[in-house]
């Protein structure tokens, strides 16, 4: 269910804005992108996971603030970023 650290090194390179950087909203928001695909997942098989129901709402709650507070911030980047990870907003 979670993401392994090849993947995860690889969504950091990939969104980064700058070397080194781990804590930009992007790398966040693609990081819990990867993680709500797996979860995502992981439910469709196993559907009374119900532990696993609730830390998948909790991720997409934390997304969606990020990408909230990116909006408000600096609505350019908030658009590249979802049309880059295929978010329907």
């Amino acid at each position: 269910m979670s993401i392994t650290a090849e993947r995860k090194t690889a969504l950091i390179q990939e969104y980064a804005t700058k070397e080194g950087d781990t804590g930009s909203p992007e790398v966040q928001v693609s990081i819990l992108s990867e993680r709500i695909r797996n979860l995502t997942d992981h439910l469709s098989t196993h559907k009374k996971d119900f532990h696993s129901r609730r830390g998948l709402l909790v991720l997409v709650g934390q997304r969606r603030r990020l990408l909230d507070y990116l909006k408000r911030n600096d609505h350019g980047r908030y658009a590249t970023l979802i049309q880059r990870l295929g978010l329907r907003r």
